[in-house]
């Protein structure tokens, strides 16, 4: 699908299940409280993990809203089929159960908007617990640019976990599809596309709170199957490896004039 450089659309993706359906009035509610810039507009693209009857009821009722179905293959592959209907130069990842705290958009918007050599931002992020309360992360890096392969070096060093946090992407549409999506991983997809975006490009870390990430018993991330030491060792491998490879590959990102994805030394 070709997208027109002048449509100036935000488009938020959200992979959903049927268990995290009910969430989606609140991160609703969170997208009508973003303001960007005049000519500015964001567009919501849900996509359902499955075929099933439990989404479709949660689906908020406006013109800025697209859903869809499609087979079940994981929340990496319901997102890359979502980019199928991304007709924006900007994709914002925003779980069905997370949600977003007013000027998110705006700030990530202004980032790449303010310097073309930055091909992807992150933001502060915030556990929501099942009480009310928020809960930070203090390795927090700080506010300003990720130099390339950055965010690899830490992961490696502290126990797979990176410094930034993927649910908070906000990436140039025309990279992210370069990439080709989401890794094709039954978890952990998310943290594998942060770590090769940051091997072919400079990204941005906004300090001011960016996402607030549910914590609740449903959640993929708290399931048994999630910390499977041999499948969690063969994704951390396998994204590892994508990484390094397209690292050494020479293939670097910046924007050209024209917008697209370039090679560059």
């Amino acid at each position: 699908m070709r997208v027109s450089a002048a449509r100036r659309r935000v488009i938020v993706i959200t992979a959903v299940h049927g268990p995290s359906a009910r969430f989606l009035a609140e991160a609703h509610h969170s997208l009508r409280a973003q303001v960007l810039p005049e000519g500015w507009e964001w567009h919501w693209v849900i996509q359902e993990d499955g075929e099933s009857d439990d989404v479709a009821p949660h689906v908020p009722a406006d013109d800025r809203v697209t859903f869809r179905q499609g087979r079940a293959g994981g929340p990496g592959v319901a997102r890359t089929l979502a980019l199928a209907h991304a007709d924006g130069p900007y994709v914002k990842v925003l779980d069905a159960d997370d949600q977003l705290p007013p000027g998110a958009l705006a700030r990530d918007l202004a980032a790449l908007e303010n310097d073309h050599t930055l091909g992807w931002a992150t933001s502060r992020a915030l556990d929501l617990l099942p009480d009310g309360t928020t809960v930070g992360f203090p390795e927090d890096p700080a506010h300003g640019p990720i130099e390339r392969d950055t965010v690899l070096n830490h992961w490696k060093t502290h126990a797979f976990r990176p410094q930034v946090h993927p649910a908070t992407l906000f990436v140039r549409r025309d990279l992210l599809i370069a990439l080709g999506g989401w890794m094709a991983l039954p978890a952990s997809e998310d943290t594998g596309l942060l770590l090769a975006l940051n091997a072919v490009s400079r990204g941005w870390f906004t300090s001011g709170v960016g996402l607030l990430y549910r914590k609740w018993e449903g959640q993929a991330t708290g399931q048994a199957a999630h910390t499977d030491s041999a499948e969690h060792d063969a994704r951390m491998a396998v994204a590892e490896a994508r990484a390094r490879a397209l690292a050494l590959s020479g293939w670097r990102f910046p924007v050209s004039s024209g917008g697209a994805v370039r090679r560059g030394g």
